[in-house]
């Protein structure tokens, strides 16, 4: 029989209250056996954020260019290195999963993969759950997870925010940890014209290093490559991360350049497998 909604999302929460586990409530609840109880959203999902959360995910606008730009498979070689990553991962949650992309190609990569995937940004649970068919959750990184201890054997953190003791807990002891990180080479045209924001040159360093000790590195994979863009694709480009900010501060000050230009532009990427010691 094939496992309805409730018992998909049952696997994989716990209470966020008092970090018991939740257990099915058909139709549409989950509940504890503290009696703490939580309803899922028909649409595959459920919404866990504490209701004096003051975070707030991307909007749809962003969400809109990301979607856009990356059906036009201009990242295509980065989700195909995510894919390889995360290869012969059964349980994987997708921590900040976006329009849910790069949670596609693995799925799309792997069989009988159970998925979650989580973003602060309900918007963005939605999209990524019709488009993989996965289940859903709202939830904000930087609290404690109400996702079960050791329920994961890959957690994918591409360009998000990264939680790293909360990471190690929801792993399995045998799970890799996945991080997409911009090398000081990514966009490099675009921050040369003021349209992206810049990007430290050591952050495979700083993200070994704030592992430490909870993770080790297993391999680092470099992703390097060009893309010839229109205008309208680097204007979705900006648009679809943190430098759509920057772009939304020059447009209010006067100092936007307007419209951009086709260009050829440098993608390159570090592709990070962490491993618990």
């Amino acid at each position: 029989m094939t496992p309805g909604l409730v018992e998909r999302l049952s696997r994989w929460l716990r209470c966020p209250v008092c970090e018991k586990a939740l257990l099915p409530a058909p139709p549409l609840a989950l509940r504890c056996t503290d009696g703490h109880s939580f309803d899922a959203n028909k649409r595959g999902f459920a919404t866990l954020v504490p209701s004096n959360d003051r975070m707030v995910g991307d909007d749809a606008a962003m969400l809109d260019d990301r979607a856009a730009f990356l059906a036009e498979g201009h990242y295509s070689p980065i989700a195909a290195a995510v894919a390889d990553a995360a290869a012969g991962g059964r349980a994987v949650l997708d921590a900040g999963c976006g329009t849910g992309y790069y949670l596609g190609a693995v799925l799309d990569a792997g069989d009988s993969v159970d998925a979650l995937a989580m973003d602060l940004s309900p918007d963005a649970v939605r999209r990524t759950v019709r488009a993989t068919g996965s289940v859903g959750l709202v939830a904000d990184t930087w609290r404690p997870l109400p996702i079960r201890t050791a329920s994961s054997d890959v957690v994918l953190d591409v360009f998000a925010p990264r939680n790293l003791p909360e990471f190690h807990r929801v792993l399995s002891d045998d799970g890799r940890l996945i991080v997409v990180v911009p090398t000081a080479e990514h966009l490099r045209e675009l921050r040369a014209e003021g349209r992206a924001i810049g990007i430290p040159s050591d952050k495979v360093d700083a993200v070994i290093a704030d592992a430490a000790p909870l993770f080790s590195p297993a391999a680092v994979v470099r992703v390097d490559f060009a893309m010839t863009l229109t205008g309208e694709s680097i204007d979705r480009l900006v648009g679809m991360g943190p430098s759509a900010h920057h772009r939304q501060a020059t447009v209010a000050s006067g100092m936007d350049d307007g419209p951009a230009t086709a260009m050829t532009v440098c993608a390159s990427v570090d592709v990070m497998t962490l491993v618990k010691p």
